[in-house]
């Protein structure tokens, strides 16, 4: 897999979860045919049938049932549970940040919780464009492959349009292909 796509795709994904799709990201999306073919065909289909102001709505509407009414990507509540997210180095995630000198600055983001799947997407595009193999493959195996696709799958269900049904496929296909990567690196000793 191609270094630099595992970098981009990791910095869109942190940006798709990271909130509400402004339009400024929607335009952008338009112009990359290519992304939204791999994203998949019928969101590539439906932003070509709808306008930017159209797909904003929708998009805004989704979003907000997702991920902040109906729950919330954050891995602590996702397997938790309990609505709860750990403080500090209680919290696993960010204790493996931590260890790998990764700083997140709450203060800097409306995000509150350091599990939220946009910054652990962040993180893995840290840890890629540092090239630092042993860490990406024990944060998927630690985190993100056991509750991201779990979780997405689940989700894709609750997607009111075609953007993120698709993008729950997406995310859920690309970190498993992510980690069957990193493992057949890591078992002909590239890692």
């Amino acid at each position: 897999m191609n270094e630099e796509y595992r970098l981009y795709i990791y910095a869109f994904l942190s940006r798709v979860m990271s909130d509400i799709p402004d339009m400024k990201f929607i335009r952008d999306l338009r112009a990359n045919e290519e992304l939204l073919g791999m994203i998949g065909d019928a969101t590539q289909q439906w932003f070509a049938e709808n306008s930017d102001a159209a797909i904003y709505d929708a998009l805004n509407g989704d979003y907000t049932s997702m991920f902040i009414v109906n729950t919330q990507p954050i891995e602590s509540f996702v397997l938790d549970a309990k609505s709860e997210s750990l403080v500090g180095l209680q919290n696993p995630v960010m204790a493996f940040y931590f260890n790998h000198g990764f700083e997140v600055d709450m203060n800097q983001t409306e995000i509150m919780a350091p599990d939220h799947l946009s910054i652990e997407f962040a993180f893995m595009q840290t840890l890629v464009y540092r090239n630092e193999r042993p860490p990406q493959k024990e944060f998927l195996e630690e985190h993100l492959v056991g509750w991201v696709i779990p979780y997405m799958l689940g989700m894709k269900s609750m997607a009111a349009t075609p953007f993120y049904r698709d993008i729950c496929d997406f995310m859920a296909e690309f970190l498993v292909a992510d980690y069957a990567y990193l493992k057949q690196e890591a078992a002909h000793g590239a890692v």
